[in-house]
């Protein structure tokens, strides 16, 4: 059996008498797109924000390539290769397109932010920032600012500066969001071939870009995993169809 990549175990957290996480066993292997759905509200991008840093788990255990880290902030587990898709909160208005890229490099480099006169001089940081681009098709928006990005393109820009990281694991959370049919497929048949670079733990809502995409599903309701199989098996699920399609059992 392939070991996996990403392992959690009993994962658990709570904001008070709430439980957004309720003893999660998830994991990612080497190679797959690991997709993860459930209704709005299901827990799934506290989900990710856990395995990512950004919130401490109050129970269980997450282990990256065989080391436990729950102990590890945000910074540490992206410097490791554990590596989410930005939020659009995350970008820097004012910066290009370019600019963010080169920011998100910079971090790779263990230096922190700051020293913006410094790295907009630096070629080499220039250069893997216009191939992230160019491999998200925003080459030729290099240097708009981000202000003046559609919503799809700023999606396509997180993804840009996720790769910017090189990550040993990309945690995606809804990048199909904003994109429009067209950009979607185009999309859809990126995240296919970068699951060779490395796998892929992806929440998202088009079910259609999941039904193609995923080696496994697992479906969370109420942040509990309900049920986890290849696409056909999610489709005849009578708790999914229930719980998340909307279908009542048959």
């Amino acid at each position: 059996m392939i070991e996996p990549v990403l392992e959690l175990k009993g994962l658990t957290k709570s904001f008070g008498a709430l439980k957004v996480t309720d003893g999660v066993d998830l994991d990612l292997r080497p190679g797959e797109i690991h997709a993860l759905i459930g209704p709005n509200g299901a827990g799934k991008s506290s989900l990710i924000k856990l395995v990512a840093g950004e919130l401490a788990a109050n129970s269980g255990s997450i282990r990256f390539d065989g080391r436990e880290i729950n102990g590890l902030d945000q910074i540490a587990r992206a410097r490791l290769g554990l590596t989410r898709t930005f939020q659009v909160s995350s970008l820097i208005p004012e910066f290009s397109a370019r600019g963010n890229v080169m920011l998100a490099a910079q971090a790779r480099h263990r230096s922190v932010f700051g020293f913006v006169r410094q790295v907009s001089r630096d070629r080499e940081l220039t250069g893997e920032a216009m191939q992230a681009l160019e491999r998200v098709g925003l080459a030729d928006r290099a240097a708009v600012r981000v202000s003046e990005l559609s919503h799809g393109e700023k999606r396509l820009l997180e993804i840009a500066m996720a790769l910017a990281m090189r990550p040993r694991i990309f945690l995606m959370d809804e990048p199909m969001a904003g994109l429009g049919q067209e950009g979607s497929s185009r999309l859809i048949g990126f995240l296919d071939n970068l699951r060779r670079e490395a796998p892929i733990l992806l929440i998202e809502h088009d079910m259609d870009a999941v039904f193609q995409l995923a080696d496994r599903i697992s479906v969370l309701v109420a942040g509990r995993i309900i049920a986890r199989g290849k696409a056909d098996e999610i489709r005849t699920h009578p708790e999914v169809r229930a719980a998340y399609l909307g279908e009542d059992e048959a």
